[in-house]
């Protein structure tokens, strides 16, 4: 990884001397090489996996004298976690993660070859490229400056780059908090995805904080019904029974819940803009989309519980009428939520069909308040001066729901100046994701700065 650039600073370790880029320039380098490596996950196990990417990281670590442990849930579902000891070890310390696989993409679909890492309009365009090999890089860029620099953290830093984070954690996060809890021994608080990125609001740049996020409950409907000919007369068809409980599932207008983080989120927008997007205890959407435009699709799904049907999976021939007929059902639930979605998905349903939840896993709320929360807020402010943050929740998950059944405290926090008009959230898990150059270049400065401070 050396080529000439800037000397390294008096007082860096000697064992590291030399000259190298920059972490401004090496960031798009590691993202590059990142996005060129197929990790996509298809949630059967019949992708690639991580271990091409794993190893990569493992390798940019040991570059450096951070020692990283490799780990395999499975063949191939590979994670990587090191330890970068901060000047006082005895405080409690930090968790920085991110994860390696990336969603399925179809070339035909895309303007240019997902698995490229090409350059084109200022942009690093590639599958993973916000979701979220760009923080992978950022991440490792940021620690491989501060290791040829001699510089540390105040406090230990975690680092950990996990396998299967697109499916739920089960191979990665979630297998590593079982089998291997005490990598993360000390630690309090995390930062990972998702967070930090900004959008302009009323012509001002406001960067949003992710400091809660729903929580997930994946569902199978089956409907049995009795099997027969195709011609016949059947008033028990397993199709049928299903296709009305998608029907209302899909159809279902959910009630307005506003979980205390989204009501900071409209108390911030409020104060910032002058513009309430709340009419009581129901929220003005149209006046949301106008102000957020593409973001608004985050943010119109932090104040309801949310049942998207995905998939249908019914017969086998044309003339055939099958007995049984099953459906898949992303759920999401707001904090304290769980119980009421999955009343409601019951009902819904209705008695010809049983629910069975595939997977499922916390919603989470951390609270917008402390010295972690103060060092984000001032790292973002420092390199952007008179933008805004505020709070936000998010209608995905992420793996801080691992690590929180080890009482750990996480946040989103990839940092991204954005130009205004990127469709950023209209990106993930969608086609031509890209992410600008001058963006990881932002969030490399962002992120350095944040540690020094966390």
């Amino acid at each position: 990884m050396r080529r000439p650039s800037a000397p390294v600073p008096a007082g860096a370790d000697p064992a590291l001397a030399g000259e190298y880029p920059s972490a401004g320039d090496e960031v798009v380098s590691i993202c590059r090489d990142l996005l060129r490596m197929d990790t996509s996950n298809y949630g059967d196990n019949s992708g690639p996996g991580e271990r091409q990417a794993a190893e990569y990281v493992a390798g940019l670590l040991s570059d450096v004298q951070i020692e990283p442990e490799v780990f395999e849930s499975e063949p191939g579902r590979t994670s990587v976690v090191a330890r970068f000891p901060g000047t006082d070890s005895s405080r409690p310390a930090l968790l920085v993660h991110g994860h390696l696989d990336v969603v399925p993409a179809q070339k035909e679909d895309w303007r240019i070859d997902p698995f490229s890492g090409e350059i084109a309009d200022d942009c690093l365009w590639g599958r993973g490229a916000v979701d979220m090999k760009d923080m992978d890089a950022i991440i490792l860029a940021t620690v491989r400056q501060m290791r040829r620099e001699g510089r540390k953290p105040p406090r230990d830093i975690v680092l950990a780059f996990m396998a299967d984070e697109e499916a739920g954690g089960v191979k990665g996060s979630s297998w590593l908090v079982d089998n291997h809890a005490g990598l993360f021994e000390g630690v309090d608080e995390a930062v990972s995805e998702v967070g930090g990125f900004s959008v302009e609001l009323q012509g001002r740049r406001t960067y949003l904080l992710q400091s809660a996020e729903k929580g997930i409950a994946w569902v199978r409907l089956t409907a049995r019904g009795r099997a027969g000919h195709g011609s016949q007369v059947n008033g028990d068809n397993a199709v049928t029974h299903l296709a009305e409980a998608v029907a209302r599932i899909g159809a279902y207008r959910w009630p307005t819940v506003i979980p205390a983080t989204v009501r900071a989120f409209f108390e911030g927008v409020r104060e910032q803009t002058g513009v309430s997007l709340l009419a009581g205890e129901e929220v003005d959407v149209e006046k949301l989309r106008e102000m957020f435009g593409t973001t608004a699709r985050w943010l119109e799904a932090t104040v309801q519980n949310t049942a998207n049907p995905t998939v249908l999976d019914a017969g086998y021939k044309h003339n055939v009428i099958p007995g049984q007929a099953s459906a898949l059902i992303d759920c999401r639930y707001l904090p304290g939520q769980r119980d009421e979605l999955m009343r409601t998905l019951t009902e819904l349903a209705g008695d010809r069909v049983t629910v069975e939840v595939l997977h499922g896993d916390v919603a989470l709320e951390a609270g917008f308040e402390g010295g972690l929360v103060d060092a984000m807020r001032q790292s973002l402010l420092e390199l952007d001066p008179g933008a805004a943050v505020l709070p936000y929740c998010l209608s995905g998950g992420t793996d801080n729901k691992a690590f929180s059944r080890l009482g750990i405290r996480g946040y989103g926090f990839a940092p991204l100046k954005l130009p205004a008009d990127l469709d950023f959230a209209g990106m993930f898990h969608s086609i031509d994701e890209r992410v600008p150059l001058e963006s990881l270049r932002f969030g490399v400065r962002t992120f350095d700065r944040f540690l020094q401070l966390a």
